[in-house]
């Protein structure tokens, strides 16, 4: 059913409404469940467009990177800073 749950994709670190907090996502599941569970609010245009992209690519329809800009998209649109983590 989940056919790409493990598959990794550049690691993103998203900070909530403190600063010091924050949340490595490093993966579709990450993603996905970051959305699901701890999102801030639900009803923002970006962040249906980024539940249903990581649902999307999990399930291999589209890629992982077009998963984690809807992420990112999904962060502007909810006022949570995200940052790039670079190896």
């Amino acid at each position: 059913m989940f056919r790409y749950t493990c598959t990794e994709f550049p690691p993103l670190a998203l900070f909530w409404n403190d600063q010091e907090r924050y949340k490595p996502v490093r993966t579709l599941k990450d993603a996905a469940e970051m959305l699901i569970t701890r999102w801030p609010n639900d009803d923002g245009e970006e962040y249906i467009v980024a539940v249903k992209a990581c649902l999307d690519a999990i399930n291999g329809l589209i890629s992982p990177a077009a998963a984690r800009d809807a992420l990112i998209r999904a962060a502007q649109e909810a006022g949570i800073r995200c940052l790039s983590v670079v190896h």
